[in-house]
């Protein structure tokens, strides 16, 4: 950690323990330069009191980008985190502290944004372009977590006027490879910081992983997004396992990574340069990520993608809402600050039979047959009717995994 994050962590670590923000956001960017095989990585763990996610595909614009949209938001008019065709993508977190002084009316513009950067953006020039461009006020307050297939990773601290770049290829900037953002953004008032917890739990997992050279995709899925750690008061629920799983164990759960209001996790593995973009992998745990596994995609698959993670009849997408219904086992109590205290044993217990323990086995088998995969794909080039007859294999799996392990 860089002695300038370490004295903003310093200076105002205590005056957020009890703040609660429904878009309180953890992300991350890794430069290819730091990561196990050469590919840049995305991060966005979302939070949102929109709790029903999904992912749609998309060819509106110059290029065709696959995207999490909430939900109600048929249309797909906002985007919260996605990547195009030319291996750009894109993800936010939402700043607390860049317009305090501003009075425009405009604003929450962070996902429509998104989606005209999906639409119209290859690399990260082309971003900046776009944000010089935007009609003033722009009607955003965020860091915008970009990385492109030429290797760039950046992050873009933007407000209603201007915007900051913050790039992880610069050591100057991120002598680790990685940068994370919460809910502040560095250019920021101090004063107003939002998510100094998380931001150092997560500096203490990426800083481990930089330094031990295992920064991947499969360390932030397994690691980072489903974290119970907690950086203040040095808890750790992994230790102390609850015995039995029919006995409730209750912990005070507020400022872990994972928090009631986590709805969907997006992991972008990204391309070396000069790779083909068809290559660059979008994982998705749709939901609350202590309860749903983390899938693969690709916009070189085309508009079928995995139908676990989009829209059906309903409305909703089958994983996010059997994850939602396993997440009520987490949080039975609904009434006062219930969502404040998480039935550990629910999750993880010494039986092995808590939700997290069944379905990481299924988790594990589909980055087993991913990472196969890739590794023929590479080496002979994508293929479409491949990429879709490996979703029917991801459904058949995720469905039949569910309904065996939970009853659905």
């Amino acid at each position: 950690m860089n002695r300038h994050v370490k004295s903003l962590i310093t200076a105002g670590f205590f005056v957020l323990a009890h703040f609660s923000v429904a878009n309180a956001c953890t992300t991350a960017i890794v430069s290819g330069k730091f990561t196990v095989d050469g590919r840049p990585l995305l991060l966005k763990h979302r939070d949102s009191d929109v709790l029903q996610n999904k992912m749609m595909f998309f060819s509106d614009g110059k290029y065709e980008y696959i995207g999490l949209v909430n939900t109600p938001d048929t249309a797909g008019n906002e985007i919260w985190a996605g990547s195009n065709s030319m291996g750009f993508a894109i993800m936010n977190s939402a700043s607390y502290n860049l317009n305090l002084k501003d009075t425009a009316s405009i604003k929450d513009q962070e996902g429509i944004i998104m989606k005209k950067a999906l639409q119209g953006c290859a690399t990260l020039e082309d971003f900046e372009e776009m944000l010089r461009s935007l009609p003033k006020p722009a009607g955003v307050e965020a860091n915008f977590g970009v990385i492109d297939a030429r290797g760039g990773a950046a992050y873009y601290e933007a407000g209603n006027s201007s915007f900051k770049k913050f790039d992880a290829n610069d050591p100057s900037v991120a002598p680790f490879g990685y940068l994370i953002r919460t809910n502040y953004s560095f250019t920021g008032e101090r004063a107003e910081d939002y998510g100094l917890i998380r931001y150092r739990t997560a500096d203490e997992l990426f800083y481990n992983a930089s330094v031990t050279n295992s920064l991947s995709f499969e360390f932030i899925i397994k690691q980072v997004s489903r974290c119970l750690k907690h950086s203040l008061t040095k808890t750790d629920l992994t230790q102390n396992l609850p015995v039995s799983s029919e006995t409730p164990s209750y912990v005070s759960f507020q400022d872990f990574i994972p928090r009631f209001s986590s709805s969907a996790s997006v992991i972008v593995h990204g391309v070396k340069p000069g790779e083909s973009p068809s290559f660059e992998t979008i994982w998705t745990i749709l939901g609350f990520q202590l309860c749903s596994v983390a899938v693969p995609m690709w916009v070189s698959g085309g508009s079928q993608i995995p139908a676990i993670l989009a829209a059906d009849k309903s409305g909703g997408a089958p994983l996010c809402r059997m994850a939602l219904k396993l997440k009520e086992k987490c949080f039975p109590i609904s009434r006062e600050s219930g969502r404040s205290y998480l039935n550990l044993v629910a999750v993880i217990n010494r039986e092995n039979d808590g939700i997290l323990q069944k379905i990481l086995p299924l988790e594990n088998d589909i980055i087993k047959e991913t990472n196969q995969n890739m590794q023929l794909w590479r080496e002979k080039g994508m293929n479409t009717g491949q990429i879709r007859e490996f979703y029917k294999w991801l459904e058949r799996t995720v469905t039949a995994s569910y309904q065996k392990q939970f009853g659905f």
